[in-house]
């Protein structure tokens, strides 16, 4: 049958008890099914990791600065590794690094959660901020204002 229509026999599941074949147009089916590869990989989202890095002596405005990119990082949908690393003598006051990271994440609040606590490894300190997870058919809430009340002129 296969022969007469000019398809190929495919065969779909050898193991099944008769095996179950089908006669289609194999060439075809092989391009149908890298065209739908191709489409759902349109539309994947892949995952940035943005990296800021702090010093243990960060000044006020410097930490505003780099905390306000990691707000802006996390608003896009990006993670956000932010990294101490100590020099020299700034190894022993490894205390002053865990507190900067644990003052951001506390500053980010419900702009984002935390997926690795600070952890030393070597002599740099890092921790890895992730933007909340958006519920499936959530829309981005809108501020609601009042009704303006309409002011008509008063005839005399």
């Amino acid at each position: 049958m296969a022969r007469e229509r000019n398809l190929d026999l495919v065969e779909i599941s050898p193991t099944a008890q008769p095996p179950v074949c089908r006669i289609m147009d194999y060439g075809k089916f092989l391009y149908q099914q890298e065209k739908k590869e191709r489409e759902a990989k349109k539309h994947q989202k892949t995952i940035v990791v943005k990296e800021v890095k702090f010093r243990i002596n960060v000044d006020d405005h410097d930490y505003e600065t780099k905390k306000n990119h990691v707000l802006r990082f996390l608003g896009e949908g990006d993670k956000v590794k932010a990294t101490i690393f100590f020099r020299g003598r700034e190894m022993t006051r490894t205390g002053l690094g865990r507190g900067i990271l644990e003052r951001l994440i506390k500053d980010i609040g419900d702009h984002g959660i935390v997926e690795f606590r600070p952890r030393q490894e070597g002599n740099t300190l890092h921790a890895i901020l992730a933007p909340n997870a958006k519920k499936p058919g959530e829309k981005p809430q809108k501020p609601v204002t009042p009704p303006q009340p309409v002011h008509q002129a008063k005839q005399a």
